[in-house]
């Protein structure tokens, strides 16, 4: 246990390993306040969606060789969010079709622009680090926490600013409406603060597993709580414990970053999921 420990304060010594902690608790912690909204309102699949689409437009930044790829990944994100929603409004196009249409589309795309316009001598390697997540997070400057940050508490101030009304949506949104809420602005704001969360996860969980970080939290936290707020919060805080428990095992057994913080998301799940039904089973007793 000593060893352990003095094994994790050298690491704590190394800046990379705090950049990778401070901006994983923030990613961790903006992508449970919606998830909850999500799942409520049977649109988990935005977040999956929107992860392929982060996915084709970072081949897109590779390809032009862009420095900074947020400057083309965020904006097309957004654009998508934007466009997936609006193609749901379309009686011809339901919701969850425009969101595999337009998934699978920019999955497709940008593994072929990546195959066609290849630099690299390990595109397979390439790929599978951007869908399942690489050691990219234990890489970041200063620079990238610090706009990593300032897009966190954006998208923390606009939950807790718009918190009423997303709220309202969430749960009736003819209800509403008819209160006075515009919920089709509503809904956009929530899709895009989806994409600005994919984007900034992308680091840690790779296109394919974001969602995870998106719903398991918000699963799990409903198998115990029923009130929208405790839900919110218990999602909330497992969401940080998971990921700075992926991260920390990541870091000392060398495991793919995405993938550990995904697998103890599934394990909390199944602790909560057990806890539920014990709880029930007292209950009845």
């Amino acid at each position: 246990m000593t060893g352990l420990l003095e094994q994790f304060s050298m690491y704590f010594s190394f800046p990379f390993v705090r950049y990778a902690l401070i901006v994983g608790v923030l990613i961790s912690l903006c992508s449970s306040l919606l998830g909850v909204t999500l799942v409520l309102k049977r649109f988990s699949f935005i977040g999956d969606g929107l992860s392929h689409v982060a996915f084709g437009a970072l081949s897109i930044a590779t390809v032009l060789k862009v420095n900074n790829t947020m400057l083309l990944v965020l904006p097309l994100t957004v654009a998508a969010a934007i466009l997936i929603l609006a193609a749901g409004n379309n009686a011809k196009i339901k919701g969850d079709a425009s969101i595999a249409m337009i998934s699978v589309s920019a999955l497709a795309l940008g593994y072929l622009l990546m195959n066609v316009f290849s630099a690299s001598s390990n595109l397979s390697g390439d790929v599978c680090s951007t869908l399942f997540g690489s050691a990219s997070i234990l890489t970041l400057t200063k620079g990238e926490v610090y706009l990593c940050a300032a897009l966190s508490v954006a998208v923390l101030a606009i939950f807790v600013f718009f918190y009423n009304k997303i709220f309202a949506v969430t749960f009736d949104q003819d209800f509403a409406s008819a209160a006075g809420t515009n919920a089709r602005a509503c809904n956009f704001l929530v899709a895009v603060v989806i994409a600005v969360i994919i984007v900034l996860a992308m680091n840690l969980a790779g296109s394919l597993l974001i969602s995870a970080l998106i719903i398991f939290p918000a699963l799990s936290a409903m198998r115990i709580f029923k009130s929208y707020l405790s839900v919110t919060l218990c999602s909330a805080v497992l969401s940080v414990v998971c990921s700075l428990l992926g991260l920390l095992v990541s870091i000392v057994a060398g495991t793919p970053v995405g993938s550990a913080i995904v697998a103890a998301d599934l394990a909390a799940f199944l602790l909560f999921c057990g806890i539920g039904w014990a709880r029930k089973r007292l209950v009845k007793n």
